[in-house]
C-alpha cells in the first residue's frame, strides 16, 4: 500500500539523487500547524514506519488529534534513528547480546540474527577516576591506570564492535558521550535509505535529552528497552502532555547557564512535569547559544521529564558550522526544515504551537545560585549559601538536614598534611570538580571559569593542597580553547589541571581523598562539602566521606575551593588574603560575560572541532592495540570478574510462561520518598566490608582491583551482591543508614544480599515498599535486574520514575502503584505483613489488582 504522505521532490542538494522526504506541513490539516515541534517528529517518524500505512493510520490520527488523545493514555510506535550507549551500561547490553546469541544458538536458531539493526555508537566515558590530581601528568596516569583496571571490559567491547554490525565504539579518552553526541554524532536531518527526516535518539543514560538543546528528539531509556530497539523494535510510549515553556528577558550580566538551569529544575518540579515533554519557546531562547539550551536540556531527568526540547533555529544550524560540520551537509540540513515547516522563530510567536499548559520564566530573574546538599532540585541563592547551610546542621535528618547537635556547629579538627597544619569544620570543601557535559560542554562558563582562575592567581589567591580539584572535561576541544586562549595554566596553578576524559566526580568516580583528610572528617563526624559542576548529588553518589554536595557553575566551582569552606557570604567576606594583606573579595575577580564572549568569538572555532574529532576513532593507542578475539560467538572466561554470561536467558523456551500469582511474599526493605537508582544500584566504590567485597576476595582480588560497582556490570555475581548496597540506604526496618534489613523469620540483622539469599534458599518471593519517585535518577537496567536477581517479584509505590518503571516491566518484576489517596500509612501497613498478589493471566496496563495481607 502506497504511503499518501510521501513527496518526491527535486533533490535540496544538487550534487545527490533525487531524494524523498515527508512533506507534513502540506497536509491540508490545521491540526498539523499546531501541534508542538516535539509532537511533529513522533508524528513524522510513526508515518515513516508504517509498514502498511492504512493498517496503523490510526496512530497517525492519533497523533494529530495530539490536543484531544494527550490524556487518554492512548500508546504510539516509535522508532528512533539512533542509539547511543556508555559503558557502564553498554557492557550489559552487549553481554546481553552475546548471551542471546547463545541463547538462540541452543534453541537451534541462527544466532547471527541477533544484529543490531538500527545504528548504536558507545561512547566509553565513565571508566576513567580521579586516582591523580594536581600534577601535569594526572591525565596520563589516569588513563593508564583506567585501562590497567578495565583492559578485560574493553577487549570485550572491542569484541562486540567486531562481532556485531551497526556497532560503533568510540574509544576511552575521547570525551562524554552526551558531549560527544552535541559536538560531533548528531546529525539534526538523517540522509538514509533515499530519504531525509529528522533525526532522533534513545540512550542508555538519562542524561540523553542535552541533545534536544540541539532540536534533535531524544531521551533515556533503560538498557532492556534500548536493545530492543537495535534489534529494530519500535518503543510503545504513551502520547506525552507537553508542556511549554515560555522564556523571556535577558539574563543579568552575572548570571550563567548553570544559574538558568538549576532555576529551571527547582520551577518545574515544582510544577510537576513527569512522564511529560517540555518543549521551550518564546523570545528569551533567542537569548540562549546552543551550549547554553543543552545545558537546560541535559538536567531534564532532574525536574522529571522525558524530554527537554528547544526545536531547530538559524543559531542552532550556525552551531553546526561551529562544530565543523560539512557545509553543505548543514545547508541542506536548513532547506530540510524550512520545506517540512519544522524552522523555528522562537521570536514569532505566530508560530507557537498549543501546549498541555504554559509556564514562564522571566531570565531577567534568575540570580547565581547552587543546589543541595542533597538533591539537584534543591536550590539556593549563592548570597544565601551560608545561612541555609548552617539551617541544615541543626535541622532533621532529611533531605535539608544533618541532625548536628546545636554544640558541635563549630567544632574543628586540626589535622596535618604534607608536613602542614590545617584545620577542617563542618562545611569545609575536600573535593572541587569542574566536571560533567553539563556543563564542560559550555564554553562560556567554562572559559569563565578560566578567566576568574587568571584574575585569582593574579590577585594572589590560591586554593589549599589538601582539596581535591579537578578538571574533567567533555572532549578534547575544551582543553584545545582553553589552551590557546592562555587560561590554562592559571586553572592548573590553582589546582585545577586536566584529570581526564569522563564523568568521573558526577558519577562518583572521584577517587580517594587524601587520608588525613579522611581521618579529620570521621574524627569530628564533619559535614564536609564537595563542589561540583555536574547534575546530580543524591547522598552518597560523589564520595563517601562528603556528605553535603552541591552542583554549581564551574566558576563558582573554583571560588569555593578558594574559599575552602561553604559557610561564607561572598558579598560581605572576602575570597582570600593575599600576600600584601589585601582583601580580595568574588566581585573583584568575577570576569563580565563581554570579556567572556570577545575571547569565545576568538578561540572556539570550526578548525578545532574539525581537528579533534577526524581522529577521535584512532587516536587511543592503547585501544588500537587492544587484541580482541573475532569469534561471532563470545568465549566465556569462567575465571573473569568482570564479564560473565548472565543467568537471565536460562531455561528459556519458545512458548511464553504464563504470568503467576505472587503467594505470600516477605518484605525486603521499606523505604520512604525518592529513592533513587544509585541508591538501588550504585556505581561507585565497592565498600571493603560489603557483600560484593567478599565475593571478589574469595576470587583472588585486593581491595586495590575492586574497581567501581559500574565498571562491574558484566558480571551479575558482582552486581546482585551490590543492589541495595548504598551505604546512605534508609530502611524504615533499620534505625540508621546502610545497607542491611531484618531477615523476618530468624529476626536478624544482615547485609540485603545475604538476607535476599535465605528467602530464596527457602523458597519465599520478596516485594519492596517505597514512597514517591522510587527509581528516580539514571537509566540503569541493573537497578531491575538485581532486584530481579534477589528475588523480588513486585514492588508497591506511590509513583515512578518514566526509565526505572519500564526496566522493571523489562525484567518482569511488577511495578505496583497504590490507588490514589492511599499509600503505606493511610492503609496501615508496617512492611511485616506477608503479601499475596493476584496476578490473572490476561494482564494490561492500568488495570487494578488485588493484595491481601
Amino acid at each position: 500500500m502506497s504511503n499518501p504522505f510521501v513527496q518526491i521532490v527535486e533533490p535540496l542538494d544538487p550534487k545527490q539523487p533525487l531524494k524523498k522526504f515527508f512533506n507534513l506541513s502540506k497536509l491540508e490539516d490545521a491540526r498539523y500547524a499546531r501541534l508542538p515541534f516535539s509532537i511533529r517528529i513522533l508524528l513524522e517518524a510513526a508515518i515513516r514506519n508504517c509498514d502498511e500505512f492504512l493498517v496503523k493510520k490510526g496512530d497517525v490520527e492519533n497523533i494529530l488529534n495530539w490536543k484531544v488523545m494527550q490524556h487518554k493514555n492512548v500508546e504510539v510506535p516509535f522508532k528512533p534513528a539512533r542509539v547511543i550507549l556508555q559503558d557502564f551500561t553498554g557492557v550489559p547490553a552487549v553481554v546481553d547480546f552475546a548471551a542471546m546469541r547463545d541463547a538462540v544458538k541452543k534453541l537451534g536458531g541462527d544466532p547471527e540474527k541477533i544484529n543490531p539493526i538500527c545504528p548504536a555508537d558507545l561512547v566509553i566515558d565513565h571508566s576513567i577516576q580521579v586516582d591523580f590530581n594536581r600534577q601535569s601528568d594526572s591525565l596520563q596516569k589516569n588513563q593508564d591506570l583506567e585501562f590497567e583496571r578495565n583492559k578485560e571490559r574493553f577487549e570485550f567491547l572491542k569484541w562486540g564492535s567486531q562481532a556485531f554490525k551497526n556497532l560503533r565504539i568510540i574509544p576511552p579518552g575521547s570525551g562524554i558521550i552526551h558531549q560527544v553526541n552535541l559536538e560531533y554524532l548528531a546529525r539534526v536531518v538523517m540522509d538514509q535509505d533515499g530519504y531525509y527526516y529528522p533525526d532522533s535518539v534513545v540512550g542508555t543514560d538519562s542524561h540523553t535529552t542535552m541533545i534536544d538543546g540541539l532540536g534533535v528528539l531524544g531521551w533515556g531509556v533503560g538498557g532492556i528497552e534500548a536493545e530492543a530497539v537495535m534489534l529494530g523494535q519500535p518503543i510503545s510510549m504513551v502520547l506525552p502532555e507537553v508542556v511549554g515553556y515560555k522564556l523571556v528577558g535577558n539574563p543579568q550580566p552575572l548570571v550563567t547557564s548553570t544559574d538558568i538551569v538549576l532555576t529551571i529544575t527547582k520551577h518545574l518540579r515544582q510544577v510537576g512535569v513527569v512522564g511529560k515533554f517540555v518543549e521551550f519557546f518564546g523570545p528569551g531562547v533567542a537569548q540562549l547559544s546552543i551550549a547554553d539550551r543543552a545545558t537546560i536540556a541535559n538536567m531534564c531527568p532532574e525536574y522529571g521529564a522525558t524530554a527537554a526540547y528547544f526545536p531547530v533555529d538559524d543559531i542552532s544550524i550556525g552551531y553546526l558550522i561551529q562544530t565543523g560540520r560539512d557545509k553543505e551537509k548543514v545547508m541542506c540540513t536548513k532547506k530540510y526544515l524550512e520545506a517540512v515547516g519544522m524552522l523555528r522563530d522562537f521570536k514569532n510567536s505566530s508560530q507557537d504551537p498549543d501546549f498541555t499548559q504554559v509556564v514562564e520564566l522571566d531570565l531577567q530573574t534568575v540570580v547565581p545560585c547552587c543546589s543541595g546538599p542533597k538533591r539537584p532540585q534543591d536550590k539556593v541563592a549563592v548570597s544565601d549559601m551560608k545561612k541555609d547551610f548552617e539551617t541544615c546542621l541543626g535541622a532533621k535528618q532529611g533531605f535539608k538536614g544533618f541532625q548536628i547537635a546545636p554544640d558541635r556547629h563549630n567544632s574543628i579538627v586540626k589535622f596535618n598534611f604534607e608536613g602542614r597544619d590545617f584545620e577542617l569544620a563542618h562545611g569545609s570543601v575536600v573535593i572541587a570538580a569542574i566536571t560533567s557535559c553539563t556543563n564542560t560542554s559550555n564554553p562560556s562558563v567554562m572559559l569563565g571559569a578560566g578567566l576568574l582562575a587568571k584574575k585569582a592567581v593574579e590577585a594572589g589567591l590560591s586554593v589549599k593542597p589538601y582539596i581535591k580539584t579537578s578538571l574533567s572535561p567533555g572532549s578534547g576541544v575544551v582543553t584545545y580553547y582553553l589552551r590557546e586562549s592562555g587560561v590554562m595554566s592559571y586553572l592548573s596553578q590553582l589546582g585545577f589541571d586536566v584529570v581526564g576524559y569522563g564523568c568521573m566526580t558526577c558519577i562518583g568516580n572521584s577517587g580517594p581523598l587524601p587520608e588525613s583528610v579522611v581521618e579529620a572528617i570521621t574524627q569530628g563526624d564533619l559535614v564536609a562539602v564537595g563542589v561540583l559542576s555536574g547534575n546530580r548529588n543524591f547522598e552518597g553518589r560523589v564520595h563517601p566521606n562528603t556528605r553535603a554536595n552541591y552542583l554549581a557553575s564551574p566558576p563558582l566551582v573554583i571560588a569555593y575551593a578558594i574559599a575552602g569552606t561553604i559557610r561564607i557570604d561572598f558579598d560581605k567576606e572576602p575570597l582570600g588574603i593575599n600576600a600584601s594583606g589585601k582583601k580580595i573579595f568574588l566581585k573583584d575577580i568575577w570576569p563580565t560575560r563581554n570579556e567572556i564572549q570577545a575571547v569565545e568569538r576568538q578561540f572556539v572555532i570550526p578548525g578545532m572541532f574539525k581537528e579533534v574529532y577526524e581522529k577521535i576513532e584512532t587516536v587511543n593507542k592503547a585501544w588500537n592495540a587492544l587484541d580482541a578475539p573475532s569469534d561471532k560467538l563470545y568465549s566465556w572466561n569462567p575465571k573473569s570478574t568482570y564479564i560473565k554470561s548472565p543467568p537471565f536467558f536460562d531455561g528459556l523456551t519458545l512458548a511464553l510462561q504464563t504470568p503467576k500469582t505472587i503467594e505470600n511474599a516477605y518484605v525486603l526493605l521499606s523505604f520512604g520518598d525518592s529513592v533513587t537508582t544509585d541508591h538501588i544500584s550504585p556505581a561507585g566504590n565497592i565498600a571493603r566490608n560489603s557483600p560484593a567485597a567478599r565475593y571478589l576476595t574469595s576470587r583472588g582480588l585486593a581491595p586495590r582491583e575492586f574497581n567501581s560497582y559500574g565498571s562491574r556490570r558484566g558480571n551479575d555475581a558482582v552486581m546482585a551482591r551490590g543492589t541495595f548496597a548504598n551505604i546512605r540506604l534508609v530502611n524504615k526496618f533499620i534505625d540508621k543508614q546502610g545497607p542491611q534489613t531484618i531477615h523476618f523469620p530468624s529476626g536478624e540483622i544482615l547485609d540485603v544480599f545475604d538476607a535476599a539469599e535465605r528467602y530464596k534458599q527457602a523458597g519465599h518471593p520478596l516485594i519492596v515498599l517505597a514512597g514517591k519517585e522510587y527509581g528516580a535518577g539514571s537509566s540503569r537496567d541493573w537497578a531491575a535486574k538485581g532486584p530481579f536477581l534477589l528475588g523480588v517479584k513486585a514492588v508497591l509505590a506511590e509513583s515512578y520514575e518514566r526509565i526505572h518503571r519500564s526496566n522493571l516491566v523489562g525484567m518482569g518484576v511488577i511495578p505496583l502503584q497504590y490507588l490514589p489517596g492511599e499509600d503505606a500509612g493511610t492503609l496501615g501497613l508496617t512492611g511485616r505483613e506477608r503479601y499475596t498478589i493476584i496476578i490473572p493471566e490476561k494482564l494490561k496496563p492500568q488495570m487494578n489488582v488485588q493484595i491481601k495481607v
